[in-house]
This record gives C-alpha cells, structure tokens and sequence, in this order.
C-alpha cells in the first residue's frame, strides 16, 4: 500500500484508528527526508496490513506546529490512537523494520493501562 497524503484536516482522524499508523513529517528540501523517504514506501509496500502517511510540513506548517515538530524527518508511530514512537531522523530499513516488530508485539491492553497510570498521575 502507498503512503497516504496527510494533512491538518485529516491526521487526527487516521491517527485515532484502529490499528498502526506511522507518519513522516517531511520536506522537500531536506536531504534525510529525500533518503528515507524510498526507505518509508518499501516499508508501506512490505506492511500493506498498516497505514504510512506522510506531512509535508511546508504545506501542513500548523499540523507541524501542534505535532512539536523541530527537525525532519520525524518518524512517529500510532497504535490504536496512541502515541509510541516520536523521534527524528532517517533510519535504515533495518532499524524501521525493528520498529514496526516491536509496535506490531505490543500488548496494548498494558499499554493502555500505563498510559491511563502516568495520566492520573501527571493530574494535580
């Protein structure tokens, strides 16, 4: 499956879906963006069961914004509207391969709880 085009309108409702997300944030100009992104398609191609989308932060500058991001490529992954993943820079295939098994073997049953745990927590 190719990557999708995401944008400020429609990255909040992909992220929140069943399932895992990855999304890289990306430019035109930047030389890493331009060697990973040959690297994210195969991925899509390799886990046609997963959605990779990509943010062209010149065209999404607001969606950049609110995602915090500072340095391209960032690679963030979502599992069932969860946040697992969030780093900048271009991996290897290996290395993003890695990262894909590691999401795809979460129990997120667990995880779930200990996103639940550190929110109670972080209240006053």
């Amino acid at each position: 499956m190719a990557s999708v085009e995401l944008t400020h309108s429609s990255f909040g409702a992909q992220i929140e879906k069943t399932g895992i997300t990855l999304v890289d944030f990306w430019a035109e100009w930047c030389g890493p963006c331009r060697m990973f992104a040959p690297i994210f398609e195969a991925a899509s191609a390799k886990y046609p069961e997963l959605t990779f989308g990509k943010v062209d932060t010149e065209a999404q500058q607001l969606l950049a914004d609110e995602a915090g991001i500072s340095s391209i490529p960032t690679l963030m992954v979502f599992r069932d509207g969860i946040l697992l993943y969030n780093n900048p820079g271009a991996l290897p295939a290996e290395a993003l391969d890695e990262i894909i098994k590691a999401v795809q073997g979460l129990n997120m049953d667990d995880v779930r709880k200990e996103v639940a745990k550190q929110n109670q927590e972080a209240k006053p």
